[in-house]
C-alpha cells in the first residue's frame, strides 16, 4: 500500500507546489481537489480547474508526478449529485463528468464523488433518482476508461437538521446501490472514520466489498460518551458540542489495526489518503502541515 493525502487541506497553494511538497515528506501519491473555480463547500479545493485544462497542462502535470516518484491516486470531486434543485444537480453532474475527462488526460485511474440526496422525496424516489443519474456518470467513467467510486460519508445536516445528507453512508445502503449499479467500474472511497462515530463496525465490511474498495481515506473519529449521554445519537438539537468529532490518524478511536489487517487480507495494494479534517491541526498552514506528520508517523508502519 501506498500513503498519500487529500490536497485540499493544503489551501490556495499551487498544486506544483503541493505535489513538491509530498514528495519532499515521502509520500507516495496525491489525491487532488477538483471543485470549481467557485463553490461554497468547505473542505475543498481548486487545485486543477478541469474547465480549464487542456492537454498540454494534463501532460506538464503527469511529467512532474512522475519525477517526484508521485502517484495520483484520484481526483476528488464531493458534492451532492442528487440534489433537490434540477438547476444546480445538472451542474453537479456535469462537473462529474468533466472531472472524469480531466482524469483520462492526465491518466488518473479514479475519480472520487458523493451520491448525496434529495431531501424532498423518499429514500426509495431517492434511489431511484440515483438509478437515473449514476447510470449516466458510471457510463461517462467507463467510457473514459476510469472507476467512479463514492465516499461513505453521511453528510449529517447537509439539506434538513439532524437528517443524514447522503444515501451511501452504510453497508445497508452500499447493498442497494451496487445492486442497482453493478458495474465494476463503481465502488468505493472506503473511509473508516465516518463508520466509527456512527458506531459501526469499520472493519468487517471489508471482506464483503472487497471488490469495490478501490481507494482508503486515513482519518480518525471518536465519539464523546460524556456528550453522548447528554444528547444522545441523534446529536445536539440546539447548538452544542458534537457526540463526535474527526481527528488526525491514531487520535482517535478507529481501529486501524484490523482495518489494516483486514485490508491485506483481501489483497488491497492501493493508496491510503490521509482525508485531514482535525480542527485542531487547522487554522493555519504549518498546523495543517503539522498535523500530515503525525498521521504520517502514525501511518508509516502500514504501509511500504
Amino acid at each position: 500500500m501506498k500513503l498519500g493525502f487529500l490536497t485540499v487541506c493544503l489551501g490556495n497553494m499551487p498544486i506544483e507546489e503541493k505535489m513538491r511538497y509530498a514528495a519532499e515528506r515521502g509520500y507516495k501519491a496525491v489525491e487532488i481537489g477538483c471543485w470549481p473555480a467557485v463553490n461554497g463547500r468547505d473542505y475543498s479545493s481548486c487545485d486543477i480547474d478541469v474547465d480549464a485544462l487542456t492537454q498540454e497542462k494534463a501532460n506538464e502535470l503527469r511529467s512532474l508526478a512522475d519525477s517526484l516518484g508521485l502517484e495520483i491516486s484520484s481526483l476528488a470531486y464531493y458534492d451532492n449529485n442528487l440534489a433537490a434543485d434540477p438547476v444546480f444537480r445538472a451542474s453537479v453532474n456535469a462537473h462529474v463528468k468533466k472531472v472524469i475527462v480531466a482524469a483520462k488526460m492526465l491518466g488518473v485511474p479514479m475519480v472520487g464523488t458523493f451520491v448525496g440526496r434529495n431531501h424532498l422525496i423518499s429514500l426509495k424516489e431517492n434511489f431511484d433518482l440515483y438509478e437515473q443519474v449514476f447510470g449516466e456518470l458510471v457510463a461517462c467513467a467507463e467510457e473514459n476508461g476510469v472507476k467512479l467510486m463514492i465516499e461513505n460519508c453521511p453528510m449529517p445536516n447537509w439539506q434538513v437538521p439532524g437528517l443524514p445528507g447522503t444515501i451511501s453512508f452504510s453497508p445497508e445502503l452500499w447493498r442497494e446501490m451496487f445492486r442497482r449499479i453493478p458495474s465494476k467500474s463503481f465502488g468505493l472511497n472506503y473511509d473508516p472514520s465516518h463508520l466509527n462515530f456512527m458506531m459501526m463496525d469499520c472493519v468487517t465490511p471489508i471482506e464483503e466489498f472487497a471488490d469495490r474498495i478501490f481507494h482508503v481515506h486515513a482519518k480518525d473519529s471518536a465519539v464523546d460518551t460524556d456528550a453522548l449521554k447528554i444528547y444522545g445519537t441523534y446529536n445536539c438539537q440546539l447548538g452544542g458540542s458534537s457526540i463526535w468529532k474527526f481527528s488526525m490518524p491514531g487520535l482517535g478511536t478507529v481501529d486501524f489495526d484490523g482495518m489494516f489487517k483486514a485490508l491485506e487480507k483481501i489483497g488491497y495494494d492501493g493508496v491510503v489518503s490521509i482525508e485531514h479534517e482535525d480542527p485542531k491541526y487547522s487554522g493555519s498552514l504549518e498546523k495543517v502541515k503539522a498535523g500530515l506528520d503525525v498521521a504520517k508517523e502514525f501511518l508509516d508502519k502500514y504501509v511500504d
